[in-house]
């Protein structure tokens, strides 16, 4: 999986592109029963056949959770808090078969104290047509190398004048 980024590594225009996932059938219910969201227009096919959609979409927030899981790793950042989301869309619909990949691009990155600092993403849900379903902004607090623990010397044996043995 490699080393994770840290603050250093990252330069604003940089731009990476995740792996992609098919949203199916399954992860719509499992995200409604997780969350108490049974909107027919996510889990009912009769209800939903009679909406502009002609189908079940996936819930808003399910894409939204997809895109963080995809980006998480892609790039794999160190990553200490998760500050903010701004300018959030969603831009179309996301249907069971589906497949989406996330494009992450850096902002801006600003120094916050000394080992740490806020980066702003631009992140793109895109669907196998390359169409964006849900855009906007993630700011997370990503540590500097400098932030590494320190590490400790081990403490030498202590032998005994007596026994040879060490304590």
């Amino acid at each position: 999986m490699g080393d994770p980024l840290y603050l250093e590594d990252l330069h604003p225009g940089d731009v990476w592109r995740s792996p992609a996932r098919t949203m199916t059938e399954n992860d719509i219910g499992s995200f409604a029963c997780l969350t108490g969201d049974f909107d027919p227009l996510h889990v009912d096919h009769e209800h939903a056949s009679n909406t502009p959609y002609g189908k079940p979409i996936a819930h808003g927030l399910l894409g939204l959770s997809f895109m963080a899981g995809l980006s998480s790793t892609c790039p794999r950042v160190k990553t200490l808090a998760f500050v903010g989301i701004e300018q959030w869309q969603f831009l179309r619909p996301i249907y069971i078969g589906d497949t989406v990949k996330v494009e992450t691009k850096v902002e801006s990155i600003k120094p916050k104290g000394r080992r740490s600092g806020e980066v702003v993403w631009l992140r793109k849900l895109l669907n196998q047509r390359d169409e964006i379903v849900q855009s906007g902004k993630l700011i997370t607090l990503v540590s500097s190398h400098s932030f590494l623990p320190r590490v400790q010397p081990e403490k030498a044996g202590i032998q005994s004048e007596k026994a040879g043995v060490e304590l």
